[in-house]
């Protein structure tokens, strides 16, 4: 299949499949005459791979090492564990900075919590941020 066809079945852009070949992610396809690439179906199983990795939140280097344990499954997967692992450490730090954020946020918009429609110039929201730009202490960055 050529790399219109690749995309169209895996639902990955063009471009992300060029991507991801030059990055070595993907074995190389072969050429047809006119230069055109030729994927197989192995390819596909790759790209889906790769996809499915990615969308646990992996770096390409931690999909490329993945994809060097494919390619020799005769190794130990000791290091597999150990970069599972370190992924989950990151989204567990993730979560606490999203939830941190998520506090700062909501308290920023309780200082405007008036029902009726005022002006900007009167807006919490929009004083705290301008007191922030200004050096000062806000909702969601007080100073201790």
């Amino acid at each position: 299949m050529r790399i219109g066809e690749l995309s169209r079945h895996s639902g990955c852009d063009v471009e992300t499949i060029r991507y991801y070949e030059r990055e070595g992610l993907l074995d190389a396809p072969a050429r047809e005459d006119n230069g055109y690439r030729r994927y197989g179906d192995g390819h596909l199983v790759q790209l889906n791979f790769v996809r499915h990795c990615r969308s646990l939140g992996m770096s390409l280097a931690d999909v490329r090492r993945l994809r060097d344990f494919q390619r020799n499954p005769s190794l130990a997967c000791d290091d597999i564990d150990t970069l599972l692992d370190r992924q989950i450490e990151q989204i567990h730090a993730q979560r606490l900075a999203l939830e941190a954020l998520e506090t700062q946020l909501r308290a920023l918009r309780h200082t405007c919590e008036n029902p009726n429609p005022h002006p900007a110039s009167e807006c919490g929201i929009l004083q705290n941020l301008q007191q922030a730009a200004e050096g000062a202490a806000c909702e969601c960055h007080p100073r201790h």
